[in-house]
């Protein structure tokens, strides 16, 4: 191994987590601060926990709130088209109805 090219490694590092927690653990930096720990992350808790430094999960909910309120929208529009359609069906008479009433016509 050579001399004098590894990092010095401190065997009691001070690690401190953003919930409050504070533990000891061999690292080659002397103090770590880290965002979840064991102690408060979903997983060992068996809590939902949303760490939102950003907003992003205001943004994701915003935007998702949007999403369906479109879709709501474009169903309507769907529907009203599809309710239009079927109403000058029944308005117009198909080809079918016209030659069934000349056949009876031409038979009487």
């Amino acid at each position: 191994m050579k001399a004098d090219i590894h990092p010095q490694w401190f065997a009691e590092a001070k690690v401190t987590c953003a919930c409050g927690n504070t533990f000891i653990t061999g690292s080659t930096m002397q103090t770590i601060k880290v965002d979840i720990c064991s102690n408060c992350h979903p997983l060992f808790t068996g809590q939902q926990k949303l760490v939102d430094t950003l907003g992003q999960v205001e943004r994701f909910q915003k935007k998702s709130e949007k999403s369906s309120i479109k879709v709501i929208e474009r169903k309507k529009i769907l529907d009203a088209r599809s309710a239009k359609v079927t109403q000058e069906k029944k308005e117009k008479p198909s080809l079918k109805d016209l030659l069934m009433q000349a056949r009876k016509s031409a038979v009487s």
